[in-house]
């Protein structure tokens, strides 16, 4: 009888040959498994090994992936070797990255499994052994189970989900994602920007954050963050009160919100965004997953955003990461009395670009077209007048006045176009007549409104 093994699959022992006969050998072009606890060529061509005494050999359980009741919707071997493999892996493995694409995922989360199977190319006896013992508490059909329970699923390279921009990270490409939400990452991930930065903030820092999300989120673009305290979540929160799209890539599994504080907060991610993770359910974080997180964040946007951070940040890490990347890297400014501005400074010292606002932002990072409106002061009753105008109120003294004549000489103005310009200034508010002498008037009035000048 089939049975539901530790696995998650559906094994079936392999019957005795009949009494008296050989055991025949599979077909060259026939499948063949390999059973855990076996080796050899035999073995390899998937035919039982006789015993010693020569009675038939025991039962032999199937390590094929079978389409199980806990396993959701079509069972795909691959996707449920990846999942696996996300609780035996750790993120951001190199090593285990390159077995992954020159094994594929089904041969080796085999090779991790089966304590009598050949270890990956390369792979040192002390990892594979921490790797294998890890591996015995893989249970695919049962995390995949978990998730969709929560109304996620899980998705893999190569799934129409799948982000492409994090093919971009190599070996250290993510080994799937799951993924908390209804909305679809590869879609909100074409116009995202990460917006990252201190823990402990400033209320400077919060309500730039704040604003920066909002601000992002309005114009359609979504906002990736690592929902933590202090900037992160202020970005997230600025994301959902203005109704737009955020991201939060967590270093724990999508059902073991980290910190515990923000439970709520990341609750409301999933039901209005997106909440996604490496790690399979229930895993929990650690110092190292939350820097591998940040290159998830650093792959998935268009850009990154560091608000506020030390010199030893984690944020600089993603920023960091940005360059190294391709994508665009930004800061905003803070005093530079603050420590907490000190990480950013320096980021802006190199090649991050300084910006103040999501205009800014999205003049970066977004398409040709999209400018931020043009930065000036405030605007003075003197810049409204023409050329000529000005040159002849320039020329006036602060103290005292001058006649038309003297006041042509130093303008070098020819004496009829001062006097129509200083009339033009009179009418304006500018310069006040005193007999025969043109003098400034002291306190001159907004002209906002009046005509400029004629030449």
């Amino acid at each position: 009888m089939n049975t539901l093994d530790e696995w998650g699959f559906l094994t079936e022992p392999t019957p005795d040959p009949p009494p008296g006969t050989t055991p025949q050998s599979t077909p060259e072009d026939a499948p063949a498994p390999r059973t855990a606890g076996t080796g050899g060529p035999s073995a390899a061509r998937g035919t039982p090994a006789a015993q010693p005494d020569g009675t038939a050999p025991p039962p032999r359980l199937s390590r094929l992936p079978r389409p199980s009741p806990t396993t959701p919707g079509p069972y795909d071997p691959q996707r449920a070797a990846r999942a696996a493999l996300t609780r035996i892996l750790e993120p951001g493995d190199e090593t285990a990255g390159r077995w992954l694409r020159e094994m594929g995922p089904v041969a080796l989360w085999h090779a991790l499994a089966d304590d009598e199977a050949p270890p990956p190319p390369g792979a040192g006896l002390a990892k594979v052994a921490g790797l294998r013992l890890r591996a015995g508490r893989a249970r695919p059909g049962a995390d995949l189970a978990a998730v969709a329970a929560l109304g996620g699923r899980f998705i893999c390279p190569g799934d129409e989900e799948w982000p492409g921009q994090l093919d971009d990270l190599g070996d250290a490409r993510p080994i799937g994602l799951w993924v908390r939400g209804a909305a679809n990452l590869r879609i909100w991930a074409l116009r995202s920007v990460a917006v990252v930065g201190a823990r402990a903030c400033t209320d400077y820092g919060a309500h730039l954050a704040t604003t920066l999300g909002a601000g992002l989120a309005e114009r359609g673009w979504t906002v990736v963050s690592g929902a933590a305290y202090g900037v992160d979540g202020a970005a997230h929160r600025g994301a959902l009160a203005a109704h737009g799209p955020t991201i939060a890539v967590l270093a724990s599994g999508v059902n073991h919100p980290y910190p515990r504080g923000h439970t709520e907060l990341i609750d409301r991610i999933a039901e209005q965004g997106l909440v996604v993770a490496e790690l399979p359910p229930d895993d929990h974080p650690t110092r190292s997953r939350f820097i591998q997180r940040n290159r998830v964040i650093a792959a998935l946007t268009r850009g990154t955003v560091v608000v506020e951070a030390e010199l030893r940040s984690g944020s600089l890490v993603t920023a960091r990461r940005a360059l190294t990347l391709g994508r665009f890297t930004m800061g905003t400014p803070g005093p530079v009395t603050s420590g907490l501005s000190a990480g950013v400074h320096q980021l802006l010292r190199g090649e991050a670009t300084v910006v103040t606002d999501a205009d800014e932002v999205i003049e970066l990072v977004g398409s040709i077209g999209d400018l931020a409106p043009e930065r000036r002061g405030p605007t003075l009753a003197r810049d409204l007048l023409d050329p000529v105008a000005l040159r002849v109120l320039e020329a006036l003294p602060a103290r005292g006045g001058a006649d038309t004549a003297q006041l042509a000489r130093e303008s070098g103005t020819p004496r009829d176009l001062t006097q129509s310009k200083l009339i033009e200034l009179q009418t304006l508010g500018f310069v006040q007549r005193c007999g025969e002498r043109w003098e400034l008037v002291r306190r001159v009035h907004s002209t906002e409104g009046s005509r400029r000048g004629g030449t």
